[in-house]
């Protein structure tokens, strides 16, 4: 039991750490690109406060872990003004996938370190031995990054791929594609259900960890 709740407790963690960096890559990215709408909100920040959601960033990943689910969570979306951006449509499809892209970026550089990390098995009194629970957060930060950037690349609305497809396709046909953006959700959540999930998810989820520089 013990093992179960500091395993659930580093994998909320990493999860929270997670989504703050993919909301505040964001935001910066907006913010660059000429929308500071985000950053007067205070959402170009490391404090995981400012991003969370009850439901997304709490409630649905904690019922995840308990139940043995795929750990899936969101925080609060990034409002960005399109008008302030200098090319409104391909800066928006910038701003999408700043985020997911974040995500992949963390699962690179965590993989890598793994790659190179010297891993011991623990022994009692070594209080200096640190490899093995850091090994254990990489290997959470690896999969569980690789996992989020393929997820939220679902073209869903209000998923970030969602967002993405919205601003590639004809004016006419994203206008249309946008009105199934209030029932977003509701087709994920069908998804899950109907086992569509693992078909769209877990193919490329395990493609990509096998690019990655883990042992």
């Amino acid at each position: 039991m013990d093992l179960n709740l500091a395993q659930i407790f580093i994998s909320f963690i990493v999860l929270l750490f997670s989504l703050t960096i993919h909301e505040m890559a964001h935001a910066w990215t907006a913010d660059r690109l000429g929308d500071p709408t985000a950053r007067l909100l205070g959402r170009v920040s490391l404090n995981p406060l400012v991003h969370a959601d009850p439901i997304g960033t709490i409630l649905f990943p904690l019922i995840a872990l308990v139940s043995n689910a795929p750990l899936i969570g969101w925080a609060k979306p990034v409002p960005v003004n399109t008008r302030q951006l200098g090319n409104p449509r391909r800066d928006y499809i910038v701003v999408a996938a700043a985020g997911p892209a974040s995500n992949l970026l963390i699962a690179v550089v965590a993989a890598s370190v793994l790659a190179v990390l010297p891993i011991s098995p623990h022994t009692l009194g070594d209080s200096v031995n640190v490899s093995v629970p850091a090994a254990t957060i990489l290997s959470q930060l690896v999969r569980l990054n690789a996992l989020l950037a393929v997820f939220n690349m679902i073209p869903i609305p209000p998923l970030d791929g969602g967002n993405v497809l919205a601003g590639i396709l004809p004016a006419p046909i994203s206008a249309l594609f946008n009105r199934i953006r209030p029932y977003g959700f509701l087709l994920l959540y069908a998804l899950i259900l109907t086992g569509g999930f693992q078909a769209l998810v877990l193919p490329p989820y395990y493609f990509i960890l096998s690019l990655l520089p883990t042992r």
